[in-house]
């Protein structure tokens, strides 16, 4: 089966911001600054409703049998509709697995009120069993199913006290973790138009999450050693020959940091 992992950036989406507060003639970056207000108004935290976060990227490593790819949909800085579009036209054609760092939190919700502002058609990532029997019981929305692992949410027994960071999780592991950039710092990269900034964040965040998801896959004993090492193996040799800066200093920090398995 092919594996998808995924990660999502997003930013305030203004444009609701304006209508739902009825704030027509501020910019963007005021009407940014009061829909956190509002927010931490009412809940003590600026953190936006999911609703409000409009996507501008979704990075992935996509394992398949023979190879391992890494990219980004909204690089081109695309439009949201067909960043979404992409997706899970990709999804629907391939039936991966879908890996995230909690994704039944944040990515896939977030997606979920997306696709129904664009009427984005997902009848694959939807499917129940109605059509096809073998989703019944395996499918990418039930919390239980692993047709979507969600490391986060399953290495913490399902429990909020057990949740940790990508970053700390990824640093327990001897993998890199942060590269100098967080999701706190994508407002600010999509203003001043640095969308390969956020791009190059993003795939990152998806690197740390798959060498975990390898991890995992050791652990619970579906990789011997040999096949753990392989796997590991195949990204470092792709990240060497890549030839990107952001994906090369990601290896750097890797190899400077590695914890022995």
């Amino acid at each position: 089966m092919n594996v998808l992992v995924f990660d999502i950036e997003t930013i305030p989406d203004v444009e609701l911001g304006k209508r739902y507060y009825g704030l027509p003639d501020l910019d963007d970056a005021d009407v940014a600054r009061i829909m956190h207000f509002k927010q931490k108004q009412t809940r003590q935290s600026d953190f936006l409703p999911l609703p409000m976060h409009r996507v501008v990227a979704i990075s992935a490593v996509l394992k398949t049998p023979s190879d391992v790819h890494i990219f980004s949909l909204g690089a081109e800085r695309e439009p949201e509709e067909e960043i979404l579009r992409r997706f899970f036209d990709g999804l629907e054609r391939t039936t991966p697995e879908l890996v995230s760092w909690n994704g039944c939190g944040f990515d896939l919700p977030v997606l979920h009120y997306r696709c129904m502002k664009h009427g984005i058609a997902a009848s694959r990532y939807w499917e129940l069993g109605d059509n096809d029997p073998s989703f019944r019981f395996n499918n990418y929305v039930n919390r239980f199913h692993w047709r979507h692992l969600d490391l986060m949410d399953v290495l913490s027994g399902y429990q909020n006290a057990g949740r940790t960071s990508l970053e700390l999780a990824a640093q327990l592991c001897g993998f890199p973790g942060k590269l100098g950039m967080s999701g706190a710092k994508v407002w600010e990269c999509w203003q001043r138009g640095d969308v390969a900034a956020i791009c190059n964040y993003c795939e990152t965040d998806v690197l740390n999450t798959y060498l975990l998801y390898l991890r995992f896959q050791r652990v619970r004993g579906l990789y011997d050693r040999a096949r753990y090492e392989a796997e590991v193996g195949q990204l470092e040799s792709k990240l060497e020959q890549s030839g990107k800066p952001h994906l090369l200093e990601f290896l750097e920090a890797w190899r400077a940091s590695r914890g022995g398995l």
